[in-house]
């Protein structure tokens, strides 16, 4: 059975019209896009494009902070004004509280692209919830990611963590009531809005799992290698004419 109330899965990173037939075809209500390397007007505008009276696609950033080696990766929810990747863990925190928006942790603990338990100690006051469950996580991922809500008393979220059309819907939170735009849905997590998480499970969402972590892989070898190699600089990058060199001082490459 699945929960009653506004469904939202909270993390997707594709949108196209097969996307949104795949989500209301799931009983969701809502999407959280947020594509990597992709800057906020453009995910704003595609999110309105695809948006209607059935499904609602709310903009956000997944912020890619640090190095390469040494990336940690951020959803913002409910930003006002662009934030690039590429710049410090620390300055990427100070500037999402500095614009107030909800903060959510993807995949804590996660291969070599999460936060950490200390990292969640030391920005608990800005961060507002932890992912505890998306497809491509594995069961010592999820008993990690719930050991740190215990800990630190985050609320938890749940969410497709879509890179794979077919995934959507997989996994999703219900809220008792509707959002009729991103600021509302930002406020309601960071007042830590009653929720309900819900997956999928079986056959069939074990091999969408299968798919993700196939994906993973893809993104991993030759999606870095086309990234750093042939695209050249990411439109995200701080040095970028739109981010004005505000974040000059905390930028890493």
């Amino acid at each position: 059975m699945q929960p009653e109330g506004y469904a939202v899965d909270l993390h997707v990173k594709v949108l196209d019209e097969g996307v949104v037939e795949r989500a209301k075809a799931r009983g969701l209500d809502a999407l959280v896009y947020a594509p990597h390397f992709t800057r906020l007007p453009e995910i704003r505008r595609q999110a309105e494009a695809f948006s209607d009276d059935e499904l609602t696609v709310f903009p956000a950033r997944e912020i890619f902070t640090g190095t390469w080696q040494q990336r940690r990766h951020v959803l913002a929810v409910g930003l006002e004004e662009p934030v690039p990747d590429f710049i410090t863990f620390d300055g990427a925190m100070r500037e999402l509280d500095r614009q107030d928006a909800a903060v959510l942790v993807p995949h804590p603990g996660f291969l070599n692209v999460s936060l950490g338990l200390e990292d969640i100690e030391a920005y608990e006051e800005t961060i507002d919830a932890l992912e505890v469950y998306n497809p491509k996580q594995l069961s010592h991922h999820r008993d990690r990611a719930r050991s740190f809500t215990s800990e630190t008393g985050h609320e938890p979220f749940a969410s497709s963590y879509a890179h794979v059309r077919g995934t959507v819907g997989e996994a999703y939170v219900t809220f008792t009531e509707a959002f009729e735009d991103v600021a509302a849905l930002s406020a309601a997590l960071k007042t830590g809005a009653e929720r309900t998480l819900f997956h999928r499970d079986g056959i069939t969402h074990n091999f969408r799992r299968a798919v993700e972590w196939a994906h993973l892989g893809l993104e991993n070898t030759w999606g870095k290698f086309d990234r750093l190699m042939l695209q050249g600089t990411e439109p995200t990058h701080p040095d970028q004419v739109a981010y004005d060199g505000r974040f000059d001082d905390v930028k890493v490459y």
